[in-house]
């Protein structure tokens, strides 16, 4: 398969694009700038595309004679918490699912983020039950989040205009190599990403089972969690949770069932066949 990724030189980009070359799938990177310490670039099944991808025409062109998307390209953080964040993520998003359309990719994947929830970037993190599945309110109080929650309305629009069309939304968790890189001392500051992560191969996975999956396995658009089972605290989770959540409740079961963790990724494993692994 023949699969663009977006924002390839950037931190998820390069992990994606090195799991896919690794599937045995040709890679067509685009990215506004250029790296030079990226091994895969002598890849012959690698290309790559300088492209502004707030120029509709020129993102066209990029995605000509590809199977499908994985859509990468964004700030990953609110910055100043004011314009740029939101208005540049916001139209990129567009310009690569309207360029589906055009085309008739009907594979693809965008990279959205456990921030549709009220969490670490927010003023105060506010959850309402545990474990966080895919029907949780998506409440951002800021732009970073606000641009996902708008992608995943996008991927929604565009999937009632083309049917054919299938999106899946990918909400990552903070993206590292190890567990041990997601610690933090100050558990209090780390409540708003309820001490998660996912390792940054099992994420890659995810995004490449989004696209390569049957099509009969969901029609649509999807949102999926992806996170890792395990927190990076010493602590256990029902513990944090009475420390710093005591009046947030826990679905029926959930405890009982021996699951542990605040995310529920089912869905993931339902449709997407993942589950995740520490590879390193």
């Amino acid at each position: 398969m023949k699969i663009a990724i977006t924002g390839c030189n950037g931190g998820v980009g390069r992990r994606v694009v090195h799991w896919v070359l690794k599937e045995g799938h040709i890679a067509v990177g685009a990215d506004c700038v250029t790296a030079q310490d990226t091994d895969f670039y002598n890849n012959p099944a690698f290309f790559f595309h300088p492209v502004d991808l707030k120029d509709f025409d020129a993102t066209l062109k990029v995605f000509e004679g590809c199977d499908a998307i994985i859509q990468l390209a964004a700030f990953p953080h609110p910055m100043d918490y004011k314009t740029k964040v939101h208005n540049d993520n916001v139209v990129i998003t567009w310009n690569v699912l309207r360029a589906a359309a055009e085309l008739g990719i009907n594979r693809v994947a965008l990279a959205s983020s456990v921030n549709v929830l009220r969490g670490v970037f927010s003023t105060e993190p506010v959850f309402h039950y545990f474990p966080i599945d895919e029907n949780h309110p998506c409440e951002p109080d800021e732009p970073y989040g606000l641009s996902k929650l708008i992608s995943e309305m996008q991927a929604n629009t565009i999937v009632r205009r083309y049917p054919s069309m299938r999106v899946a939304s990918i909400r990552i968790h903070m993206f590292v190599p190890t567990r041990a890189r997601a610690y933090r001392q100050d558990y209090f500051r780390a409540r708003g990403d309820l001490w998660g992560y996912v390792q940054m191969d099992s994420a890659a996975d995810a995004f490449l089972r989004a696209v390569t999956v049957e099509m009969d396995h969901w029609t649509g658009h999807e949102t999926f969690f992806i996170t890792a089972p395990q927190l990076a605290a010493d602590e256990d989770w029902l513990e944090l949770k009475e420390k710093y959540f005591p009046n947030v409740p826990v679905k029926p079961g959930w405890v009982e069932s021996g699951t542990k963790g605040f995310f529920d990724c089912s869905k993931a494993e339902r449709l997407l066949g993942w589950v995740h692994t520490d590879y390193a």
